[in-house]
């Protein structure tokens, strides 16, 4: 497989800014940050989105967001995260293995809410979605 992230993984390309790993994922800071302590969480189970990351894997994933959260609060000081994963070409994603972004957030930095990703409101009424993805 030519994964720039199984690599990472697997210690084929030594990376110097690894700051977490577990049985299930590893932590490195992103090489173009856009925040101090940027951080991507790279499950090491090879998956493309979230939907390919087996259930065996998910807590685990996910425990490695919440303990690298931690340890930037800890070290970094921030007032806040914006924690997202972009799914698919059309989202941003533009490595095939799914990553997920940890970003430390101050007053003041520039950035925004995950509302400001997208303008795309629905032209039918939540309640008329929400029956037809139920109803599926």
């Amino acid at each position: 497989m030519d994964c720039i992230f199984c690599k990472i993984i697997s210690k084929a390309i030594p990376v110097e800014a690894m700051i977490y790993e577990s049985d299930f994922a590893v932590g490195v800071l992103d090489i173009h940050p856009i925040a101090p302590g940027h951080t991507m969480i790279l499950p090491k189970v090879h998956a493309e989105t979230i939907l390919d990351l087996p259930d065996a894997a998910l807590e685990g994933v996910f425990r490695a967001v919440k303990e690298t959260t931690a340890r930037l609060k800890e070290v970094l000081l921030p007032q806040g995260f914006t924690i997202g994963i972009n799914h698919g070409r059309v989202s941003g994603q533009t490595i095939d293995h799914l990553h997920i972004h940890i970003i430390p957030r101050w007053e003041n930095d520039g950035g925004k809410s995950i509302h400001s990703v997208v303008q795309n409101p629905p032209q039918e009424s939540v309640e008329a979605m929400a029956k037809r993805i139920r109803n599926k």
